[in-house]
């Protein structure tokens, strides 16, 4: 006979662990505010080394994708995430793993079908609905300037 969905969810709520959302909370917060630190420490190198605003501007995301992407390859971002949980979802640093994770997993099936077509499986559609969303805003941003 098969479980109800109330059954199964009991069954569910029995067998799993608790989850400690404190500590979960607190780690989350504690990793996304040291991104966020370490963010601010490549802007000050920056600006020690003499890059422009705009150049320090462009510089931090891309130093901050390319530690993601780094470590991701070496499967390090997993096992922080792992403790982190939400705190690596920092939006540059989470879309960079979420860019680089599936074209990992996928590269053995070749640079074209693998890599290729299977890089942007979760990050594509954050792609399109922001791209969407953009629109749409300056749509209604460009009409609301006409009055």
């Amino acid at each position: 006979m098969r479980p109800t969905n109330k059954e199964y969810g009991k069954t569910v709520k029995k067998l799993s662990p608790p989850s400690p959302k404190i500590k979960d909370f607190v780690l989350a917060y504690l990793v996304g505010g040291l991104i966020c630190v370490i963010g601010q420490l490549f802007m000050e190198l920056y600006q020690y080394m003499g890059l422009t605003p705009k150049q320090v501007k462009m510089a931090i995301p891309i130093t901050l994708i390319f530690i993601a992407a780094l470590l991701t390859g070496i499967k390090l971002f997993d096992k922080i995430a792992k403790h982190a949980g939400a705190g690596t979802l920092v939006p540059i640093t989470g879309f960079a793993n979420a860019v680089v994770s599936p074209a990992i997993e996928f590269k053995s099936e070749g640079w074209v079908l693998g890599l290729g077509a299977k890089m942007f499986t979760i990050a594509g559609p954050v792609i399109v609905y922001g791209t969407i969303a953009s629109v749409i805003y300056g749509v209604i941003y460009w009409i609301t300037s006409l009055f």
